[in-house]
């Protein structure tokens, strides 16, 4: 019992203990952006995909669940959306594991591709590693959380853009990582740094900074056949 009752404040310790950093955003192109304004209004899909992958466990990139996404993605697709300035008509559409069984949902994708200008593929990916994150866990416990232990997870997203044609216009993307500090005291400090929050604003400066190239490069824009 004595043993039960250590290993469970070890975790509650782990659990309370902690705060979240974010690492410098990768990829961000040297020319200053601008906007396309007066360009033609365009129909454009965007498509979703959102995968995760645990190194040393995983032997692919499977997709996400719904109830393992970020939090409020939809509204952050929404703040984002005002980078873009010729926007007239946009669907959306997710990619899901099960689709591969579904032809349904398959042949729904397609017909939305084929009926707007334009497809935004945008995939969000992150990545841990099983080892690393094993072996932060022993040392965690063993020193009931004294010892301060990191847990980082990758993250990046990519746009691909597709005229009417299925051709490729452009592709760009992001990167950064979260790194999740464990030790007791840092209690104190994760009202002010909470994994949730950071994993959030790390979505929201994706979609806009993605979304802020297509429109610098004139992605959307209408091109002779």
């Amino acid at each position: 019992m004595k043993a039960i009752r250590w290993c469970t404040a070890a975790l509650a310790l782990m659990t309370a203990g902690c705060a979240t950093f974010t690492s410098d955003m990768r990829g961000a192109p040297d020319a200053p952006a601008s906007r396309n304004l007066g360009a033609d209004r365009v129909s454009v899909l965007f498509l979703f995909k959102h995968t995760r992958r645990t190194h040393g466990l995983d032997a692919i990139p499977k997709l996400e669940p719904s109830y393992d996404r970020v939090r409020g993605f939809d509204d952050f697709f929404g703040d984002a959306l005002g980078e873009l300035s010729n926007i007239g008509a946009y669907a959306t559409f997710t990619e899901l594991a099960s689709d591969v069984n579904d032809p349904a949902r398959r042949s729904l994708r397609d017909s939305l591709a084929a009926r707007h200008d334009f497809t935004v593929s945008l995939t969000f990916s992150r990545t841990r590693s099983f080892s690393r994150s094993f072996l932060g866990s022993l040392v965690s416990i063993a020193g009931m959380t004294l010892i301060p232990v990191p847990y980082t997870e990758s993250y990046s997203a990519t746009a691909a853009v597709f005229d009417r044609n299925g051709r490729l216009v452009m592709t760009c993307g992001r990167s950064a990582s979260l790194t999740r500090w464990v030790q007791g005291l840092l209690v104190f400090v994760y009202p002010f740094h909470p994994q949730q929050r950071k994993r959030e604003e790390l979505y929201v400066r994706f979609l806009h900074e993605l979304f802020r190239q297509i429109e610098t490069e004139r992605a959307l824009t209408p091109r002779p056949s």
